[in-house]
């Protein structure tokens, strides 16, 4: 199914009935690798999904958007869709959204999940700075010396031998997107979330540690943190089966 929401069509889909589920996808995702998550959960709930602008179905968005402007298009969508305190669960990206959905926008939810959730700025080394502002400098410098075409051949191979998965496999508008996202630092929103808060991490998880997890449970009012052994950043994957329960067991608490 689409809906149009701020001139872009996005793209969503829905399975199931009951309490009123939303699930977000993290960064490079889309509908799709959250299908583990609806399958299990549309035995018992309503679940509504939705691909992101730029992921999946759903169209590109036409500027440079930080979490402000997915988070206010979620909102929009829970709105045209006549969803009132849905249960609201994301995975990374999906989970940094969440955040300033709840902690921001103050839009109301029955009970959140985030599963290792973006949303802490990480800590960067001088060698990050150092790679990063090389790079920056080498760029310029390439645009002055050489061709648009030369230049941006050179800048190319640079980027692909510096950059990370994600800012390499991510197209045109969305690198800038994915600059800008990493780069926001949402701990202030976390001690505004009203709702109660599940937090799964992976004990392995090299993209967004678990330390950022237990900084999470100390900032949210209501939180608990489930560290699930032997998984990475994809923990509700690598750990299925105690994921489904731990999940369950607290969506029908209460």
């Amino acid at each position: 199914m689409y809906i149009e929401l701020n001139g872009l069509k996005v793209h969503y889909e829905i399975c199931g009935e009951g309490k009123e589920v939303l699930v977000l996808h993290g960064w490079g995702a889309n509908i799709k690798t959250c299908a583990s998550i609806t399958n299990q959960l549309s035995n018992h709930f309503k679940v509504i999904a939705l691909d992101f602008p730029g992921f999946g179905e759903s169209q590109e968005p036409q500027s440079v958007w930080g979490t402000a402007e997915y988070a206010e298009l979620v909102r929009q969508f829970l709105d045209a869709l006549g969803i009132r305190r849905p249960v609201l669960i994301g995975h990374s990206f999906g989970g940094r959204v969440i955040i300033y959905l709840a902690g921001r926008l103050k839009v109301q939810a029955q009970k959140i999940v985030l599963i290792d959730s973006a949303g802490i700025r990480p800590k960067r080394s001088l060698s990050y700075y150092y790679r990063v502002y090389t790079f920056k400098l080498m760029k310029n410098t390439v645009k002055l010396l050489f061709s648009k075409e030369r230049s941006e051949e050179i800048i190319a191979k640079a980027r692909s031998k510096h950059g990370s998965t994600d800012y390499k496999n991510a197209p045109g508008i969305m690198r800038s997107v994915l600059v800008k996202t990493v780069n926001e630092d949402l701990r202030k929103y976390l001690p505004e979330i009203d709702a109660p808060v599940l937090l799964i991490w992976g004990e392995n998880d090299a993209d967004t540690p678990a330390s950022d997890g237990k900084l999470m449970e100390k900032l949210i009012r209501d939180a608990g943190l489930v560290v699930l052994k032997n998984a990475g950043h994809f923990s509700y994957l690598d750990k299925a089966y105690e994921f489904n329960i731990i999940v369950d067991h607290f969506l029908r608490e209460g």
